[in-house]
């Protein structure tokens, strides 16, 4: 099992960049594929990106690539989340979430069983 803490959301105006971090604490943070999802307000939560175990890879939504970067430390059970470029709709409460059936790089957010409690992050115009 693993606990997921995020941290970095806040305010900031578009086009400037925020950084997320998400602290795992438990067994095995190298076995588990980690993802960044949000939720704006009246919608569903959406997959934003993922990095699988290893850290070989990545993959984003549509609306992230391009200006958001996922990354890991294994060693410190660290995912970051780097967004540049923020436009206001990006703007929602962003969870970091952990699947452990490591290796498959999953979108769905069904594949992730961990989830942290979220950070507001709000972009204004």
């Amino acid at each position: 099992q693993v606990q997921l803490v995020e941290s970095g959301g806040g305010l900031v105006q578009a086009g400037g960049s925020l950084g997320l971090s998400c602290a795992a604490s438990g067994s095995a943070f190298g076995y588990y594929d980690m993802g960044w999802f949000r939720q704006a307000p009246g919608k569903e939560r959406e997959f934003v990106a993922t990095i699988i175990m290893s850290g070989r890879l990545t993959y984003y939504s549509d609306s992230a690539k391009g200006r958001f970067t996922i990354s890991r430390d294994n060693a410190e059970n660290m995912v970051w989340l780097q967004m540049n470029s923020l436009k206001p709709e990006d703007t929602a409460v962003y969870y970091c979430a952990a699947a452990s059936r490591g290796g498959s790089g999953s979108s769905s957010l069904s594949s992730y069983e961990y989830w942290g409690q979220g950070t507001q992050v709000t972009v204004s115009s």
